[in-house]
Order: C-alpha cells, then sequence, then structure tokens
C-alpha cells in the first residue's frame, strides 16, 4: 500500500532546465498488444553547464540516498511531459485531455496555458512529451509531441504569457509528422541534446518490423533540428534517424560528458537502459536484453518488466535516475563514465504509485511526476502529483 505524501507548500529551488526524460506498453506494462527533413550541427557528446550535468572529478558513490523535500501540485490530470521555463515554473502536458498547464516552480499553483489543436488521445498515444526552446527567452516557443487521428507528429506552438489563461498556445506549427501511432507503443518522449538539436524517442506500435526498418520512424531515435529537417552528422544525411532497433523509448537524457542515454520498454523480460551511438542497431524485435548478439548493441543495465516500465530519464549527481511505471520506483544507475558503478538501487517503491516523468532541476535537485490517473493506475485523493526531490 503506498502512502500519499500531502502538499507541503515549501519554497522550492528550482533551475531552469532543458533535460527531459517521459504509457506502459501493453495491458499489464510490458506484455505485447495489437497494433494499430538540415541544419549544420555535430553529434554531441553533454554540456557542463546543464543543469544536473556538471562534472564530477571522481565516479558517485555505490549507494545513493533520495528524499521527497516536498509535494509542489497535486490533482493534475493522466500527467506526462514535463518541461521547465527559464524563471523555474514547470509546463506539464495532459496526455488525456491535450492540455499543458503551467505549475509555479515555488506554490504549485496550476494555471491551463491551453489545449493542443489536433490531439487524439487514445490508448496509449496522446499528448505527451514537451519541450522548451533553447532559445525561449527570444521566440517564445513550446515543442510537442502527439498522437493525431493519422500519426504521432511534433509541432511547436508560441507561448504568448499576455493572453488570457487558457488562450496562451498559439496553433501548433507541424514540424514532423508520420511518425507511426498505434493503441500501444507510441514514444512521445522529445528533448534539445546539448547541441541544441531536437532529440524524440518513437515505438513500433507493436509492429515489432518497424524497429529494424530504417525507412520508418518508428521503433526509434530521432534527432532534428529546430525546424524538424535532418541534422549533418545524422548517419543518414537526408534522414532523422539517428538509431534503431527500439522497442519503446520514453526516455532521454544526457551526462556530464554529453553522452546520450535511453530508457526502453521490453516486451516479457527485460527493461533496458542504453548508451546511444549514432547509427547503432539497438535490437529488438531479434534482441531483448543483453543478448552479446553481433551487430547488435547490449543494454547498460537491464531490469525485469514486473520490476520498471520505465519512462522518464534524468542525470544527477553522477547517476541516471529512471521513473518505474509497472515498477513503481525510482532507480538510480551510478555511472563511471559509460560503465555502473553498482547495481541498479531502487528508491520510493510502491509509496507513491507509477511514475512516469523524472527532470533534472540543477545540484541535487529533481523534479517526479507520478502516473496514477493514466488509466492503469489506483488513483488516490491528490493524484496525480509533483514531487520534489533531494539525491544524491
Amino acid at each position: 500500500m503506498r502512502t500519499v505524501q500531502r502538499p507541503a507548500v515549501t519554497a522550492v529551488l528550482a533551475a531552469a532546465v532543458l533535460l527531459l526524460t517521459a504509457g506502459c506498453s501493453g495491458a499489464d506494462g510490458n506484455a505485447p498488444a495489437p497494433t494499430a527533413t538540415g541544419g549544420a550541427s555535430a553529434a554531441p557528446s553533454g554540456d557542463a553547464s546543464r543543469p544536473g550535468s556538471g562534472s564530477r572529478a571522481e565516479p558517485p558513490p555505490a549507494k545513493g540516498s533520495v528524499k521527497v523535500v516536498s509535494t509542489l501540485t497535486e490533482d493534475l490530470k493522466s500527467p506526462w511531459g514535463l518541461a521547465a521555463l527559464p524563471d523555474g515554473d514547470l509546463l506539464v502536458s495532459s496526455r488525456d485531455e491535450g492540455t499543458i498547464t503551467r505549475v509555479d516552480g515555488e506554490s504549485g499553483k496550476k494555471t491551463e496555458i491551453g489545449t493542443v489543436a489536433g490531439v487524439a488521445p487514445a490508448g496509449e498515444g496522446g499528448l505527451m512529451g514537451l519541450a522548451v526552446s533553447p532559445s525561449f527567452a527570444s521566440d517564445h516557443l513550446v515543442y510537442a509531441y502527439f498522437t493525431t487521428e493519422s500519426d504521432n507528429r511534433i509541432a511547436r506552438m508560441l507561448y504568448d504569457e499576455k493572453k488570457p489563461a487558457g488562450q496562451q498556445l498559439g496553433a501548433p506549427d507541424t514540424i514532423l509528422r508520420g511518425i507511426p501511432k498505434g493503441t500501444v507503443h507510441n514514444g512521445g518522449r522529445i528533448a534539445f541534446g546539448p547541441d541544441k538539436m531536437l532529440y524524440a524517442g518513437t515505438g513500433e506500435t507493436g509492429d515489432t518490423g518497424l524497429a529494424q526498418d530504417k525507412k520508418s520512424l518508428g521503433g526509434k531515435i530521432l534527432r532534428m533540428t529546430p525546424d524538424g529537417e535532418p541534422v549533418h552528422g545524422n548517419p543518414e544525411a537526408d534522414s532523422v534517424v539517428y538509431s534503431y532497433g527500439h522497442r519503446n523509448v520514453q526516455g532521454l537524457a544526457w551526462d556530464s560528458e554529453k553522452r546520450l542515454w535511453a530508457a526502453e520498454f521490453g516486451q516479457n523480460t527485460w527493461d533496458e537502459l542504453n548508451q546511444i551511438r549514432p547509427g547503432q542497431n539497438y535490437g529488438w524485435p531479434e534482441a531483448e536484453g543483453k543478448g552479446g548478439e553481433e551487430g547488435f548493441v547490449d543494454p547498460v543495465a537491464q531490469w525485469k518488466t514486473s520490476e520498471a516500465s520505465p519512462s522518464g530519464i534524468a542525470y544527477a549527481e553522477g547517476s541516471i535516475w529512471m521513473a518505474g511505471l509497472r515498477g513503481e520506483r525510482l532507480w538510480r544507475i551510478p555511472l563511471d563514465g559509460t560503465e555502473p558503478v553498482a547495481d541498479p538501487e531502487s528508491f520510493l517503491a510502491e509509496e507513491h504509485g507509477r511514475l512516469r516523468t523524472v527532470v533534472a532541476a540543477g545540484g541535487d535537485k529533481l523534479w517526479l511526476v507520478t502516473s496514477e490517473t493514466d488509466t492503469r493506475g489506483t488513483p488516490e485523493p491528490g493524484d496525480d502529483r509533483i514531487l520534489n526531490l533531494e539525491v544524491k
């Protein structure tokens, strides 16, 4: 039985964050279900100036800690994506309602800023990942990954704070369309990398063959310019596909050395944390978990599907932090370069229910979003919440 933490309205230290990290894969969280365009930039390698990604003189300790400092806000409905604004306030998406809400980073006050036109929620689809433009101070653009009647797509919207609440979002300007959609495995996480390019994690919609098809945008990690064009330095000059052989990617984060990490749902055996390299094949559906098969990249860490079902990830204090849906816990993976210092360590098991998104908030601070109102949880009064954590 999880214990519900009531909101404590305290001052919360919140730094601007651009690292984002994000349904379960099937009816039980992992089981299979029916199927339902370039700028110039080199491939990234982190940005020590980014919140939560400062370089460390030595590897983190084998054992860490997590403290829930406060509940920032509650009564969120099907929250999915989370993005920090430059002033420390947060934007959170509602997958099933298609709305974006601004949350005051200190008081937790919620203000709906608008509805994203064209969102068609169904199953694991709807309004999912959010990202704030690296040039938000001047362009005021918010990016979103969402499901329509025909596909998954990425669009950007002008956010005009001077307009009345609920009317502050401009019409979506689609920058990438044609990402396969399904009842399940829609991916959905987007994030701007240290190179200021936009990355997206997609799913194979239950059609496993899409993951190995380089012409499909399903079952991939994508890299594109802020306009949605392929980036110079991508594996193929005319393609936004950055890596392939993925089942359902919902977590993206960069470490202090600008290395990209991704969390991925397995099917019945192994969920994965992968270190992503351009052009590499991560094995699905031919491989799940560590198999040592030639031509496929093995995960850095793996979990039983009952213990994870990973969605969002973040990097802070030398570790990757991974939110678990079916596992209902937060995993810590301490790293020395690309190798774990120790076995993954779990925190908050069954204390706050399903965990959807985790975002670095500077130094030892994380924001953590619960996911009990996504039709697969058991909502209690106050669900869903954004929690403020201190971690080591």
